[in-house]
């Protein structure tokens, strides 16, 4: 290995094989490069999957995918041995909370007063009313800035920052500008703020859209925050604002959080709020059957923190309540304080616990004592997740449920370039003997080797491009430095764990 200038450490062992100069106008009106030679997954049936294939690059749109094309005028990426295919979407990741990474990482969602390691610290307690409170608008920015280039390295392309840090505008603007400057796709969820006399929010949105989200063909767009929990006044008129402006809507809703009956209020149509398609509902764990049904009748969504989920006691994530109804959820990290957020984790996390509850649902219809030891499952038993399916919820189902579908999610002619090679020559991977199971079951952000966003290549063989990470990541050790002496906690490596 060697250490480049800003003291990451560049592969030699695994360069693509042929280029390895990047394609200079890469992502600028007129360019045309062609990603020659891959094992192509589109992710569009319509389009479909290649063993070798090329994909074809204007600008910062896709214009060809398939096989020998012709390109003699395009500059040249070789992707032998790599897979292509969209960059993955991540829909709900609290990026202000980057400089607590795995400080809970035993934690729960709430102090459930046990005294055990795990009660404390805890998160509602500890980040969203101890840590949150702290943050100026520069530790806003570096932890926004560093958590999203974080992602970038990983292959997500997209993501949806729940921020919940809008204590002042200028907190607000700080937030904004550090998605502006990482380069990647991202919804900005304008959320709440804490009780201090500065917070605009929701009014705040008018601005916002003017100064910073005027046009709907920019890398960064507007999501509004619309929690229940933080009162009704509130929550109508941030409903309203965002159907004024035309932007989604997304909210937390967390049966342990005390909201069922909030939501089983709106579901029954009394909580002053109509439900639709322009709803984004995360986690979605202890609500009611009525709930459920009547929030799929209204076109809502749902994403997932699988494995957050599972950690911090929000409920059984709701895949099973889902393929009851006939709904597919995207994926989402959630939160660095306790679980990673890279895609290949949420992924494999989203399949292994599905299949775990339905396979041992399967094992129960027998007896354990041949030959009904292993039974055929019965009927209207749930159809396990397949490798497919959770490339699908990481990829098209995060795009379609951000708005973002006719830009990204898919390898499709016409959307924006939003492309990942990952590499299957790897020790990890090789031999490759199949794409979708060698991304879900095999690699992690190890094999992400280039990463391209609207056509403009952000990490190149390796390394992130444009970012000195040893500058970002003392300011982001000066912001955690300062955060923790505000919040009252030690910082000592070993007493939280």
């Amino acid at each position: 290995m060697t250490e480049d200038h800003d003291g990451q450490s560049a592969p030699t062992a695994h360069r693509q094989a042929g280029s390895t100069s990047i394609p200079q106008a890469a992502g600028r009106p007129g360019s045309r490069y062609v990603i020659k030679g891959g094992a192509v997954m589109s992710m569009d049936p319509t389009v479909g999957n290649f063993e070798n294939a090329d994909v074809l690059i204007e600008g910062k749109r896709i214009v060809a995918v398939g096989p020998g094309i012709d390109a003699s005028d395009a500059e040249v990426i070789d992707a032998r041995g790599r897979i292509v295919m969209p960059g993955f979407v991540d829909t709900h990741h609290h990026l202000f909370e980057t400089a607590e990474r795995a400080l809970l990482a035993n934690g729960l969602l709430l102090d459930d007063g046990s005294g055990s390691p795990s009660s404390f610290p805890a998160y509602a307690q500890h980040i969203l009313g101890g840590f949150a409170k702290a943050y100026r608008p520069q530790d806003v920015y570096i932890n926004a800035l560093f958590g999203r280039i974080a992602q970038l390295d990983a292959g997500v392309t997209t993501v949806l920052d729940v921020s919940q840090i809008h204590h002042s505008p200028e907190h607000t603007d700080a937030a904004i500008q550090a998605l502006v400057d990482a380069g990647g796709r991202s919804a900005f969820g304008f959320f709440e703020g804490d009780d201090r006399a500065s917070v605009r929010y929701p009014e705040d949105a008018y601005r916002l859209k003017n100064q910073w989200f005027s046009s709907d063909d920019q890398l960064v767009s507007l999501v509004m925050g619309g929690e229940l929990y933080i009162g009704e006044e509130s929550y109508v008129r941030s409903w309203e604002i965002a159907r004024e402006l035309g932007v989604k809507i997304a909210a937390h809703a967390v049966g342990s959080w005390g909201m069922r009956p909030l939501y089983d209020e709106i579901a029954q149509g009394s909580g002053k709020v109509r439900v639709g398609p322009d709803n984004l509902f995360i986690h979605m764990t202890g609500m009611s059957d009525d709930t459920w049904r009547r929030f799929r009748d209204a076109g809502a969504q749902v994403s997932i923190s699988f494995p957050i989920e599972m950690v911090m006691r929000h409920g059984t994530p709701p895949i099973l309540k889902m393929q009851e109804l006939g709904m597919e959820p995207s994926l989402s990290s959630d939160v660095e304080t306790t679980m990673t957020a890279d895609p290949f984790t949420l992924m494999r996390s989203a399949m292994s616990m599905q299949r775990m509850a339905v396979n041992q649902m399967v094992l129960d219809q027998g007896d354990y004592v041949p030959p009904t030891n292993y039974p055929t499952p019965a009927e209207g038993t749930p159809e396990l997740l397949t490798v497919r399916d959770v490339l699908r919820y990481a990829t098209v189902n995060g795009a379609q449920h951000l708005g973002l579908d006719g830009r990204t999610g898919t390898l499709t002619p016409g959307k924006d370039a939003d492309i990942v090679l990952l590499d299957a020559t790897a020790l990890n991977v090789a031999p490759l003997n199949s794409v979708p199971g060698a991304v879900v079951t095999l690699m992690d952000r190890s094999n992400v080797e280039t990463v391209i966003v609207a056509g403009e290549i952000r990490k190149w063989q390796g390394r992130m491009l444009d970012a000195n990470l040893t500058t970002l990541r003392q300011e982001l050790e000066t912001s955690r430095d300062f955060l923790f002496e505000a919040a009252g906690f030690d910082q000592d490596l070993f007493k939280y764990s």
